[in-house]
């Protein structure tokens, strides 16, 4: 059940940050679905094997680095997802995962409440 709270909560913070200026678009609900799963799927597979090859850099940037790591987990699931694009590139990318963390982050404490 909480798996399915945390992906219902993860589409409806993406459908927000689309509404930003940030360059974030996404089509419709469904395609915030499965971005969201898609989102969820490569950060349990992908995001710790980058994390364990990056760890030097994450370390010499105090891990600042680690803003990129979710940046790119970010933008491959814009790649992989039809209907979910990023108009800037790298920079939606960024500014894409900083605001779905702070926008879910939000989300949760009010669902769990």
């Amino acid at each position: 059940m909480d798996l399915l709270i945390a992906w219902l909560l993860t589409a409806i913070s993406l459908l927000i940050i689309a509404q930003l200026p940030i360059g974030v678009e996404i089509d419709n609900f469904g395609k915030a679905l499965v971005a969201a799963i898609v989102f969820g799927i490569l950060n349990a597979i992908v995001k710790p094997v980058l994390l364990v090859l990056t760890i030097p850099i994450t370390i010499l940037t105090l891990g600042i680095f680690l803003i990129i790591l979710n940046a790119i987990i970010f933008g491959l699931a814009a790649a992989l997802v039809q209907g979910f694009r990023l108009r800037y590139g790298f920079w939606s990318a960024i500014f894409g995962s900083v605001f779905l963390s702070i926008v879910n982050g939000l989300l949760n404490q009010v669902v769990s409440r």
